[in-house]
């Protein structure tokens, strides 16, 4: 498949990932998470798998490592090489790059000593501080750090949420990570005698961050919405308009899944957009393919609901603006 082709290929999503985000994969051992990735997206063009060992100490290790390269080759993936999550930010086939998602799946320092050691946990959370560091700026608007990481003893001594706020990433999401999402992904313990060994998995999660200026935007969208709702319901109590209240936006599960349809709104507010039919349609596909991806038990259904609470709210809006627009022409104001 080459690159024009790519372009105009159907949207895949492969769990929290999609074929149009440029995705950029920290520490990859045999790289068959980057496969996984574009096996499901049937393309690699949009991702870079990095490993911090070099072309010939990967396929040293990794018994299926050059089988792996070879396949994410002839799908189009970028393949790098000797990429320190530490100092990725500054790496000459890196340097500038922006990405949607940035994803490090179970970081680890190297077996230096017992896992609840003070003196080892120290040196993990060095790297993951430091891979946050990096990575916040390599974000793109509305990008995405994720960190797949165990959850119990010792491992939850890592701090891995007040790790990311060190470097300006606020948690969006936590959710479990189950090895089954990403058919062909073999977890390798990557140093030590046994490199090419799987190590347990036991409970573990994919957390899920966003810059911290994202995080406050929303926030505040996300209150002005509500106030905005408040306003209506009290305007609404003495007019015809407002007899027979609309659902308002409560869930936080709507607006986390169509948080860019109203980036949009907001940004092509009073400005001429071009393609306002098709851009409105595919920020409701996107979502739609995310919602769904999400949880492989959701029904459609159940979307249809999350977009008849979106469209009260649409109408509530629209009501509310021109009530005082006409209030205004009364005053005359206009």
């Amino acid at each position: 498949m080459n690159r024009s082709t790519q372009l105009f290929q159907k949207e895949i999503w492969a769990k929290h990932y999609s074929s149009n985000h440029q995705i950029l994969l920290v520490g990859e051992g045999d790289f068959s998470f980057a496969l996984s990735l574009a096996d499901s997206f049937r393309s690699g063009f949009n991702i870079v798998a990095s490993s911090i060992d070099s072309h010939d100490d990967v396929i040293q290790k990794y018994k299926s490592a050059e089988t792996n390269l070879n396949r994410l080759g002839n799908l189009g993936a970028r393949l790098l090489f000797g990429v320190d999550a530490c100092t990725m930010e500054f790496h000459r086939d890196l340097y500038l790059r922006k990405f949607d998602r940035i994803v490090f799946n179970f970081p680890h320092a190297g077996f230096l000593g017992k896992e609840s050691d003070d003196g080892v946990i120290l040196r993990h959370g060095y790297l993951v501080f430091s891979f946050f560091k990096n990575a916040s700026w390599m974000l793109r608007p509305n990008g995405e750090v994720h960190v797949s990481h165990k959850t119990k003893f010792p491992f939850d001594r890592w701090n891995i949420v007040e790790l990311a706020s060190q470097s300006c990433l606020t948690l969006l999401e936590c959710v479990e990570f189950k090895l089954e999402d990403y058919p062909g992904y073999n977890n390798k313990r990557g140093a030590g005698l046994r490199p090419d060994e799987p190590f347990p998995l036991g409970k573990c999660c994919t957390f899920k961050f966003i810059s911290s200026s994202t995080a406050t935007m929303l926030t505040a969208l996300y209150d002005g919405i509500h106030q905005e709702l408040q306003a209506i319901l009290l305007q609404g109590a003495n007019t015809s308009l407002f007899t027979d209240p609309a659902r308002a936006i409560k869930s936080t599960k709507c607006f986390r899944i169509v948080v860019e349809y109203f980036d949009h709104a907001r940004l092509t507010y009073g400005k001429n957009d071009c393609y306002l039919s098709s851009s409105v349609t595919d920020h409701l596909r996107f979502k739609f393919q995310r919602y769904m991806a999400e949880d492989h038990r959701r029904q459609s259904i159940d979307f249809v609901k999350l977009l008849e609470e979106l469209q009260s709210f649409s109408k509530r809006t629209i009501e509310f603006l021109q009530k005082r627009f006409w209030e205004l022409d009364l005053r005359g104001g206009l």
